[in-house]
Formats: structure tokens, C-alpha cells, sequence
């Protein structure tokens, strides 16, 4: 029986020795009772084995039918003693999350933390220890950093790669890669290793993939950049895995000046300005038309053009926006942004603007964080800019106490870093229980994340569908939470359904689609029913070219930004399940002309006269090599 388990398990190898060593003083009884019983009866199996002389009547560890009564309860016994051992090791594997990376365990790592406000310099000085380094890899937050430092990189003669869950730009000869957090590879060894943002483990929904990066990252130096809210929790974290740690921290390398006199009103805004809102109506009420190309509140007086960037606008139309934003020469001088600007972007900003102080989480409409006006704040006056000396105010004078309280205050101290099962578990778990979907695995594995007051972080509550959920009786360490998994709980009921293997249901979940988001909801469902029925997904009948125009309203600008994400998903399916969803290049390319035609709405709607104004066709034809097919869905 064991040996069929072992056979057939699909599970990486993760070191039992190593995590009982020194790692399980809370489970050590627990631990040693069941394994005083699982030795007694591999003892009874062993003396029935040799009992018998005649190799047909030996003990089949596959067919337990021929087992005669008198013994069959001892075995019995022996099986439901293996499951139990697989269970438990389940546990001891959750118990300790650094055991989940043996590659990582196997490697002394030096580890250094780079922490400090935002433009101090401490990215700047880690991409340099990357830069010297014979190989390394970067892990960044966002696709737009990942191009950043590949462009970089590559610019200073180190050929790097850029490996995103949507793009693979391979540069010969390359021992570098920048990668989004994850795509970060836990199985391969490199000299230098930086994670960027590494505070962002603490984030309820994306806090498990930088939890991950800091065990799993087998770097002889491993760089992590962020905020020294999250230096306690990093020791902590590490201690088990006996990593070298230091920390650095850094100052501010130019001024940030809070003001005592709120804006007051748009006719203010001057040069350089960088107008923060937090919702996507409001961007476009303060910049763009509404109804009858009536000018924003800002570009109305004439002297002003604004630039836009906010978290739905395609990774490649937010840089072109800000790249036009930082040109002197252009006369795009202003920006209004969501908090999208708080990480992956430089920005020439002269003055920081909160056009409120509130924001609304999903949950409720809340104040903002003191780590939000800080990140948000210190894009003001970047070092080496046109813009020494920044400058952060409000709209209204109401909302200058926050503000200057929020500067003055230390970002609290993280309490614990997310987690989520990794595949290998799950899988584990699925054979424990074969009888239950991926959705019941996942509302086991899984927790719903609540709010705890009076520790100021996550707690977790584990659902009580079953006795059995091996992860109620893990005792999880009070340094992590299980990540929120409320997005791919609605992914997991719509593949749960469907006769395809949970390796590819498991993929689907992962996937980066926006389930609050109608139409790409029904582009993750319509995929994954066209894979389950035919084992093929054509583009085109999903979706028809020919038919992408340039938006005239903002709901019309919302279905193409949510067209985008649809054929993103595609792109993103494609690179994993490269048979099944071939027509890579031209979900590419149309994704291309979505992000086109969103910016001829930023420029042709907005504003009375079109400075530059840029022909999409030829944009298009230079840029991308098309069909002619494709190139038809321009209108």
C-alpha cells in the first residue's frame, strides 16, 4: 500500500526528515504516538509476509482482497494508520511553511533587507548587487516593474529575461530574469535574488505569492526591499531556516513637505500635479468628458492636459500615460490617478493631491491607512527629477489632519504573512478525499478571512464542513493567515462541474481573472468549457475580430478595458496549456489594439484641441506584426 502510494502520487518530495528535525516541538507527541503505531503495524506486515513461503500467498499491498479473515482487521487497521500518517504529515507540512521549499533549505542563504520610505534609494542599491551578480533573478509586484528592470538590465549589457504570466521575452545568453512575484521559480538556484514590495506579504489576497518568494527562493543573497513595518515579522519568519539576516535601512533622499493650506479648488493645479481619487468615476469627472465632450474640472479652464492612470487601464496604455506625463515637452502636465501610482511607475510629481481621504475596500468606505498616504505621498518629488522638493496637500481642508498625522506616524508593525496551499498539497488532500470537488477542498484548505480587531491583522476561521479538515488541527503558527480566497472560490464552482483533471482545475482558479467583473467571468467560463468539451479553444469563437471601434462613452471605454482582461486571461492560459489554447498571437495582438483604442479615447474625447494626435493604424501596423483580418477590427 505504501509503495502504491508513493507510485502514484504526483506530489514533490518534501523532506520528512528535515521538517521533524528541530521543527515540530508543538506536534512532537502527537507525531511520535502515530509513528509508535504505524511502526507496530509495519511490524505485522512484515511478520505476515515471511510467514508464508509460497510468493502466491503473500501479502499484495495493491489487492486486499485475498486477505483472510483472521487477519484482515490488523490490516485493517494498517491502512486507516497510513492514511492517518498521510493526514498528519499534511499537518506537519502546514505547521511549517519554510518546509515546503527543500531546494531553498538546501542553500545558506545571506539574506538583506533594504528598508525605508518610498525614493530613498533601496531598490536602486539592491538592482546593483543584482546587476554585478554571474546570475540572479528580480520579482516585482507588478508586470510594469518586471519590464523596468529587464529594460535596465539589459540596457547595461546583462542580457535578462522577461518572464510574466503574460509575456516570455527570452534574451540569448541570458542568467537573469525579471519576473512578477508569481512567477518566481522555487526550484532553480541563483547567485542574487531581490524582491521588491516585499511589505505586500502581508496582503490578504497577493501576500501568500511574496511569502512564498521569501522561504522558496534558493539565492546565495536574497534582497528584499520595502518598508521596515515588515522587518520583525521577516526575522521571525526566518529564524527556522537558519538564514543569515541583515538590515539596512534608508532616508529619504529628497524632502517631502507636507502643506498647512489645502488646494481649495482646481483652478490651483499647477504644472507637475498628481490629483489621487479612488474611483474610476471620479478620474474621469476630474479629467475627461462625461456626457458631450464637456471638459474635466481640471482641463476645463484650457491650460492644463491631464494624463490618466488607474488599475483597469492595460499595463501598456498606464506607461505610455505616464511616459507622456513625464515628457516636458508634452503638454500633458497633470495627472489624475488612483492609488494605482503607488508602486511601479517614476513619475516626475511635483505635488501630491488627495482629492479625499477615503476609499472604498470592497467592504466599506473607509479612511485611508497610514501605509497608503505614505506610499501614495512619496511619489512626490522623486530624486533626480525636475522635482527635488516634494509636495503633498488635500483638496479640502478637512481632510489635512489625517494627512499630516498619517506622515508623522510610523506604519504599523506586520503581524503575519500570508499563506495558501500549494498544489502539491491539495493534491494530497484530493486523494484523502476523493469523493470532494476542488470547491469542498478549497473551503477546507481555504478560510474565510475576518477582520481582527483587536490585533489589528487577519485571523482566520476555519468553515466546519467536516471533523477532517486536517488544517483545523495544524496549528497554524500566529506569524501567517491563510490567504482570502473568496475569487477563486467562484472559479472553483465553475470548473468543479466540468471532466477535466484537478492539475487544470487548479490552473484555472490561479488564473488572473476578475470573477466581479461580468464580462470576464464569462470569458474564464466560456474557456473552460470550450477545454473541457473539446480539449481546443479557438479565439474565434469566443470572441469575433472585426468588431473592437474606439469607446465614445465611459460605460463603452469599461467593456473594452474588460475586453482586455479577456484576452489577457487567453494569453495568460496559453503559455500553460500551450495545445489547448493556440492562438497566442492573436489574442496578443488584439489585446494590443484594445490598449490603442483606449488611448485614442483618452485623446480624441477630453480636451478641444489634440496635441500630437497619434493614427492608430500606423501605430498599430509598426508596432505588431498583423493580419489582415486583425488589422480590419480597427475602426
Amino acid at each position: 500500500m505504501a509503495a502504491f502510494l508513493l507510485r502514484h502520487r504526483k506530489v514533490s518530495t518534501l523532506g520528512v526528515s528535515g521538517i521533524l528535525k528541530d521543527k515540530l516541538e508543538p506536534c512532537r507527541p502527537h507525531v511520535a504516538l502515530r509513528l509508535g503505531a504505524l511502526a507496530g503495524a509495519c511490524n505485522l506486515s512484515r511478520e505476515y509476509s515471511t510467514s508464508y513461503d509460497n510468493r502466491a500467498n503473500k501479502f499484495d499491498f495493491l489487492d486486499l482482497t485475498p486477505l483472510s479473515i483472521s487477519f484482515s482487521s490488523h490490516f485493517e487497521a494498517m491502512l486507516y494508520l497510513l492514511i492517518d500518517m498521510a493526514m498528519l504529515l499534511a499537518i506537519i507540512v502546514c505547521c511549517c511553511p519554510h518546509a515546503w521549499y527543500p531546494v531553498a533549505r538546501r542553500k545558506n542563504r545571506k539574506i538583506f533587507l533594504h528598508v525605508g520610505p518610498t525614493n530613498s534609494g533601496k531598490t536602486y542599491q539592491a538592482l546593483k548587487q543584482l546587476e554585478s551578480s554571474p546570475s540572479g533573478v528580480y520579482c516585482g509586484p507588478l508586470r510594469l516593474l518586471a519590464w523596468e528592470v529587464a529594460k535596465r538590465l539589459n540596457k547595461a549589457k546583462v542580457p535578462c529575461d522577461l518572464i510574466t504570466g503574460q509575456e516570455r521575452e527570452e534574451v540569448d545568453g541570458a542568467k537573469h530574469k525579471a519576473v512578477t512575484v508569481e512567477m518566481a521559480d522555487v526550484t532553480s538556484s541563483y547567485s542574487c535574488a531581490v524582491v521588491d514590495e516585499i511589505q505586500m506579504l502581508g496582503c490578504t489576497t497577493r501576500g501568500f505569492s511574496f511569502t512564498r518568494a521569501l522561504l522558496g527562493i534558493s539565492a546565495d543573497e536574497l534582497h528584499l526591499c520595502g518598508d521596515p513595518a515588515a522587518v520583525p515579522l521577516i526575522q521571525e519568519i526566518l529564524k527556522p531556516t537558519g538564514d543569515d539576516v541583515h538590515v539596512q535601512y534608508y532616508e529619504r533622499l529628497s524632502p517631502l513637505v507636507p502643506s498647512q493650506k489645502s488646494l481649495g479648488s482646481f483652478k490651483n493645479i499647477q504644472t507637475g500635479d498628481c490629483v489621487v481619487t479612488f474611483s474610476r468615476r471620479e478620474i474621469y469627472k476630474l479629467k475627461a468628458p462625461v456626457l458631450h465632450c464637456t471638459l474635466g474640472q481640471i482641463e476645463r479652464g484650457g491650460k492644463h492636459l491631464c494624463s490618466v492612470v488607474y488599475g483597469s487601464l492595460p499595463p501598456e496604455t498606464r506607461t505610455r500615460q505616464a511616459t507622456m506625463f513625464n515628457d516636458a515637452s508634452s503638454e500633458f502636465d497633470v495627472l489624475v490617478a488612483s492609488d494605482a501610482i503607488g508602486m511601479g511607475l517614476n513619475l516626475n510629481i511635483s505635488r501630491i493631491i488627495f482629492s479625499t481621504m477615503k476609499k472604498f475596500d470592497g467592504v466599506e468606505m473607509r479612511d485611508l491607512t497610514i501605509s497608503e498616504v505614505k506610499q501614495i505621498a512619496g511619489r512626490a518629488g522623486r530624486y533626480g527629477s525636475d522635482f527635488p522638493v516634494g509636495e503633498v496637500t488635500c483638496l479640502h481642508a478637512d481632510d489635512l489632519p489625517l494627512l499630516h498625522s498619517s506622515l508623522k506616524s510610523p506604519s504599523p508593525i506586520l503581524e503575519c504573512a500570508g499563506l495558501f496551499p500549494t498544489f502539491d498539497l491539495i493534491f494530497m488532500y484530493s486523494r484523502l478525499h476523493p469523493k470532494k470537488g476542488l470547491y469542498r477542498i478549497m473551503l477546507s484548505l481555504g478560510t474565510k478571512i475576518l477582520a481582527n480587531s483587536r490585533k489589528g491583522h487577519p485571523s482566520v476561521t476555519f468553515n466546519a464542513l467536516s471533523k477532517e479538515h486536517f488544517l483545523e488541527n495544524a496549528k497554524l503558527s500566529e506569524n501567517y493567515f491563510i490567504a482570502d480566497c473568496e475569487e477563486m472560490l467562484k472559479v472553483a464552482v465553475v470548473v468543479d462541474v466540468l471532466p477535466i483533471s484537478l492539475h487544470d482545475k487548479y490552473l484555472f482558479i490561479i488564473s488572473p481573472v476578475d470573477m466581479r467583473d461580468e464580462i470576464s467571468s464569462q470569458g474564464l467560463t466560456q474557456f473552460a468549457q470550450n477545454y473541457a468539451q473539446k480539449g481546443i479553444v479557438r479565439l474565434k469563437e469566443i470572441f469575433t475580430p472585426g468588431t473592437l471601434q474606439v469607446p465614445k462613452t465611459e460605460s463603452a471605454l469599461k467593456e473594452l478595458e474588460s475586453i482586455h482582461k479577456v484576452l489577457d486571461l487567453y494569453v495568460w492560459l496559453s503559455f500553460r496549456l500551450e495545445d489547448s489554447f493556440p492562438d497566442r498571437e492573436l489574442a496578443a495582438s488584439q489585446k494590443a489594439i484594445c490598449g490603442l483604442l483606449i488611448e485614442e479615447f483618452l485623446e480624441r474625447f477630453g480636451w478641444q484641441k489634440q496635441p500630437r494626435r497619434r493614427k492608430l493604424p500606423s501605430r498599430v501596423n509598426s508596432g505588431f506584426l498583423l493580419s489582415k483580418e486583425t488589422r480590419q477590427c480597427v475602426k
